[in-house]
């Protein structure tokens, strides 16, 4: 019960920065929901379709669809005070992350999958959502620039699985690992701690 409380904040609050970046795209109200729909539940879905999982979350669950298509119109309404809940809704997109990457390495190891894959599963749910935000909007992906936010996803899985393993409080191991990587992508924004780059300016011949 828990976790589908966060859960349903997290594509809450994806769904409303999505529509966020929607916006700047000066997209009409479809397009915005669409945006919202596709980056809140997109990570779960590319995660279903690649380990057979079916059916999609969305599918089971449609009600889901109402849940972020009607943050996204709401976000369209309000979105001249929005800018005040900047720090507000990067605390929840952290949340968001953390929360669909435990979601993510809980239905991989239902499945019994490879280690490898379970982490993988996690930071696929995470992500992959933003990232097709991105292509549609247009932008490099999130997950792709200098920004700590893959990393925080595989962090939190393997804290996760290591938790798992120990047998910890339930609790504890749902709780544990998501808080540790809230803290760290939030204390990666606040400090502006990057990933290394690779800038390569020559010519190819």
């Amino acid at each position: 019960m828990l976790l589908l409380v966060l859960y349903i904040i997290a594509i809450t609050a994806e769904a409303m920065t999505a529509a966020l970046a929607a916006g700047r795209r000066d997209m009409d109200w479809v397009g915005v929901c669409t945006i919202a729909c596709v980056t809140a539940l997109g990570g779960g879905s590319v995660r279903d379709v690649l380990l057979g999982h079916y059916p999609l979350t969305w599918v089971q669950h449609p009600e889901y669809l109402w849940i972020t298509a009607g943050a996204a119109i709401l976000t369209a309404l309000i979105a001249p005070i929005m800018r005040r809940l900047h720090s507000l809704f990067l605390l929840l997109d952290a949340m968001g992350l953390v929360v669909f990457t435990v979601i993510g390495c809980q239905i991989a190891l239902e499945m019994q999958l490879p280690i490898t894959v379970v982490l993988l599963s996690g930071m696929i749910t995470g992500c992959a959502g933003g990232v097709l935000r991105d292509i549609l909007c247009n932008d490099i992906p999130l997950l792709l620039r200098k920004e700590m936010y893959a990393s925080v996803s595989m962090l939190t899985g393997a804290l996760y699985l290591g938790a798992q393993h120990l047998d910890w409080d339930p609790y504890v191991t749902l709780l544990g690992p998501m808080i540790i990587g809230l803290s760290f992508r939030m204390l990666a924004l606040h400090r502006n701690w990057q990933m290394p780059r690779f800038v390569y300016r020559d010519e190819w011949r």
